[in-house]
């Protein structure tokens, strides 16, 4: 009986880490501005918050502000640049704004009110790239190059530093391999329950 217990509680664990696991597959949510929220002055800068994390597919940013006093636009690089609230690709408006990150590459986020985003409440991310799990036939790899910086030029003058992701490495006769999380997941709880009826 002793060993029962603990091949079920070696069973739980595991499926405790595997749960954990996949939670972290669907992304994380970040709080733009902290504490304060969006705003105009935020405690931190908008640019140094956005240098200190990294930010990836299916993260999501969380954008809090009193609904009807300000509002998100998500608009291209030239209008982040002039600030130009005319003709953004989204605009978010209701006070607990989220957005989730699709793709990979460069979003601008500004204030659509009045006068905001001139006064600095604008915000650039640049999501990484996703990385592909290849399982080489060869052990040679073609070089790869060094991650690049982008250089955006504001309409304050302020040149913003964004990292640029590098481009996946490409390897000579590669066989791509896809890893079904879901269906390795499915397995491991199936063995699990099957383990378990064994024992009992």
């Amino acid at each position: 009986m002793e060993h029962n217990m603990k091949l079920l509680t070696n069973l739980a664990t595991l499926l405790v880490i595997l749960l954990g696991f996949m939670g972290s597959c669907y992304g994380y949510t970040f709080y733009v501005g902290g504490k304060d929220g969006w705003v105009l002055d935020p405690r931190e800068s908008y640019n140094h918050w956005v240098e200190r994390n990294r930010f990836q597919l299916n993260d999501t940013l969380v954008f809090k502000y009193e609904q009807g006093m300000d509002s998100v636009l998500v608009v291209n690089q030239e209008a982040y640049q002039k600030c130009n609230k005319t003709s953004p690709k989204v605009t978010l408006n209701e006070g607990n704004s989220v957005f989730k990150f699709k793709r990979s590459g460069p979003f601008f986020f500004i204030s659509g009110q009045n006068d905001k985003c001139e006064k600095g409440q604008k915000l650039i991310v640049v999501v990484m790239a996703v990385r592909h799990p290849t399982t080489p036939a060869a052990p040679t790899l073609a070089p790869v190059a060094a991650p690049s910086t982008a250089v955006i030029q504001g309409s304050d003058g302020l040149e913003i530093y964004a990292p640029v992701p590098a481009p996946a490495p490409t390897t000579s006769s590669v066989a791509s391999t896809s890893f079904s999380f879901g269906g390795f997941v499915g397995l491991i709880v199936a063995l699990s329950l099957g383990l378990i009826s064994f024992v009992f």
